[in-house]
């Protein structure tokens, strides 16, 4: 198991994890995003296979997590953790402010993820999402202070 910097070579397999986790799925072309400039991912690889990815965008000083995904054999390990604090440790260097997410309002596990490393709830966004439509929970964790 390695955490490392998400790359173009990586986006085949973690196209195959999105499959295998979320009921809308990013595409590998969609995935390209979180290798440019204004974004940036990490991802845990065994062998050849993505256990667990995170993304997250940004505009300034402001950052967006995309998604944060582990696959369902390697959950419980601390993968999702330990690409979250990737993910926050690069936007510190980064200089943002603040991230912001959403979350199923029934995914209890990953809020009490989010709430671990500082996320609050500072909202809800009704029927975001589908299969099956459920509200989400609006996240926010603040880096710096202003």
């Amino acid at each position: 198991m390695r955490l490392t910097r998400l790359t173009a070579t990586h986006l085949q397999a973690v196209e195959a994890l999105e499959r295998a986790v979320f009921s809308n799925p990013w595409s590998a072309k969609a995935l390209e995003l979180l290798c440019t400039e204004r974004a940036f991912g990490f991802v845990v690889m065994q062998e050849d296979k993505a256990a667990a990815y995170g993304g997250m965008l940004t505009v300034l000083d402001e950052g967006q997590i995309t998604n944060i995904a582990t696959h369902p054999h390697h959950r419980r390990r601390g993968y999702a953790a330990m690409v979250l604090q990737a993910l926050l440790g690069e936007a510190r260097e980064r200089g943002i402010a603040f991230v912001t997410l959403e979350v199923r309002a029934s995914n209890a596990p990953a809020i009490a993820l989010y709430q671990k490393f500082g996320f609050e709830a500072v909202g809800t966004r009704k029927r975001f999402y589908t299969n099956p439509t459920e509200d989400a929970l609006v996240m926010q964790c603040t880096l710096t202070h202003l």
